[in-house]
C-alpha cells in the first residue's frame, strides 16, 4: 500500500503573454478596435472587459491540467460542465500488476494528522481494502468487478481541459483539496 499527497501538473507549453495577446485580439473584434493593439495593451484591455462582465472572450483559450487526487475529489471536478476529462479507469486498470507496483495507492487525507487516531483507523481500513482487492483478483475476479470495494481515497489521475472562463469559475467555486505542483513529467 502506498500513500501519497495530491498534486497537479499543467500540461503543454503555456505562454501567458501569447495567451493575453490572443484574447485581446479576439476581444477587440467585438469593438472593432484592433488598431489599438500595442505591446502593452493586452493586460489592461482584458482587465477592463472582465470587469465589465464580458467574460466570453476568455473562452477562446484553454489550459490542460493533470490532477492526481482521490476519486472523491474527481466527483466534484467532473461537475464542471464545460470541460473535457480523461480519467484513470478502475474498470480496466488491474492494480495487482507490476506497473502499479502490485499495490493500491491512496491519497493522504489532509484533514487528519498522521499521528491521530482517525488517521490510524483510515490507514488500517485502506490496508484491509488493498488486501481484499488483491484477494479478489487472485480468485480470478475481473478488475471491473473487484473495483466495487475501492474507496474514494483511491488515488486517480484525471486530465482536465477547460477554457479560461471555466477555470475562472472552477477556482471561484472550488472547495477542493489543496494540491501542490508535481515535478515529474511522464
Amino acid at each position: 500500500m502506498k500513500i501519497i499527497d495530491p498534486s497537479f501538473e499543467i500540461l503543454g507549453n503555456i505562454n501567458p503573454l501569447e495567451i493575453l495577446k490572443s484574447i485581446e485580439l479576439y476581444g477587440r473584434v467585438c469593438y472593432k478596435s484592433e488598431a489599438l493593439v500595442t505591446d502593452t495593451s493586452a493586460e489592461p484591455f482584458i482587465r477592463r472587459i472582465l470587469q465589465s462582465g464580458h467574460e466570453s472572450v476568455i473562452e477562446h483559450e484553454k489550459i490542460t491540467v493533470k490532477i492526481i487526487c482521490d476519486r472523491g475529489v474527481t466527483h466534484e471536478i467532473v461537475r464542471h460542465r464545460i470541460a473535457s476529462y480523461s480519467q484513470e479507469s478502475t474498470r480496466y486498470c488491474n492494480y495487482s500488476k507490476n506497473k502499479f507496483g502490485s499495490e493500491l495507492t491512496f491519497i493522504r487525507p489532509t484533514f487528519w494528522a498522521e499521528d491521530s487516531e482517525e488517521y490510524k483507523i483510515w490507514e488500517q481500513q485502506m490496508q484491509s481494502i488493498e488486501n481484499s482487492y488483491m484477494s479478489l483478483i487472485q480468485l480470478g475476479v475481473a478488475p471491473e468487478q473487484a473495483r466495487s470495494i475501492l474507496p474514494n481515497s483511491l488515488k486517480t489521475e484525471i486530465v482536465v481541459t477547460m477554457n479560461l472562463r471555466e477555470w475562472r469559475h472552477f477556482f471561484q467555486a472550488s472547495h477542493l483539496q489543496t494540491c501542490t505542483p508535481s515535478n515529474a513529467r511522464n
